[in-house]
């Protein structure tokens, strides 16, 4: 059991990844990984576990603050949880019966790789033009597919769905940053819990880390929903980039 002081300092960090999570739609797993490898020396499989803790009650906290804001189409966010859950198992269960060491050079390829993309899309001639919702260009059911692959992300990466599933939301089906962020928190919200016993029932979570995380990611989260609606989406996204540049590189190097 941690002492005091480690038990204040992980809420307060839990605050700043929960209003990370909130401000990119992505429940803060994505960047609690790294920081828990490299900083508290975590294996990657206990990270991602560890994580998961933190994530599930920021993922439901965002998720009502984007509804709240009207972001959130219902149909396609109930499409996408349901064809999440049981691939988030799939995922989870190859990652901590399976994988090895190597699974942390792949969540590093896998967020540089997302780091590439948003530098693309920020950086563009056109970035700012984009900030407009643009028009559908796949039917909505079609979603399905975002679903099942966002799934297995989801439990082989912790909350990668998520990550994969905002430029997939933005880029294929033409919704809004903020829409395809709070989209992407339904499609990994019911896949947590999933998660969460799969990694448990592995012995890799650290309980006495997780929940500090979420009291702290808990208090914050809707901060995050809020500067999301106002900051232009081209900015949101070569911010995400930076972020997700630092963990790919800090997680190669450890």
């Amino acid at each position: 059991m941690p002492d005091l002081a480690h038990l204040i300092l992980f809420v307060a960090i839990g605050g700043l990844l929960g209003a990370l999570g909130g401000l990119f739609g992505i429940g803060g797993g994505v960047i609690a990984i790294p920081v828990l490898v490299i900083v508290f020396h975590l294996d990657q499989q206990h990270a991602q576990g560890t994580s998961l803790v933190m994530v599930a009650p920021n993922v439901l906290l965002g998720l009502r603050s984007y509804a709240r804001r009207g972001s959130l189409d219902r149909r396609v966010a109930v499409l996408l949880g349901l064809c999440a859950v049981s691939f988030t198992f799939v995922g989870a269960l190859y990652a901590t019966r399976i994988a090895g060491p190597e699974l942390r050079y792949g969540f590093a390829a896998f967020t540089g790789a997302l780091a590439l993309y948003f530098a693309y899309v920020s950086l563009r001639p056109d970035a700012g033009a984009r900030d407009a919702p643009a028009r559908a260009r796949v039917p909505w059911g079609w979603t399905a597919v975002v679903g099942v692959i966002g799934g297995v992300l989801s439990g082989l990466f912790s909350v990668g769905g998520a990550s994969f599933a905002v430029p997939a939301l933005s880029l294929i089906f033409g919704y809004a940053q903020t829409e395809a962020q709070a989209l992407s928190l339904a499609l990994v919200a019911p896949g947590t819990i999933v998660g969460i016993i799969t990694y448990a029932l592995a012995g890799d979570v650290d309980w006495w880390i997780g929940i500090p995380l979420a009291i702290g990611g808990s208090l914050s989260v809707r901060f995050g929903v809020a500067l999301a609606h106002r900051l232009p989406q081209h900015s949101l996204r070569l911010l995400f980039c930076v972020l997700l540049v630092g963990a790919s590189i800090g997680l190669f190097l450890k």
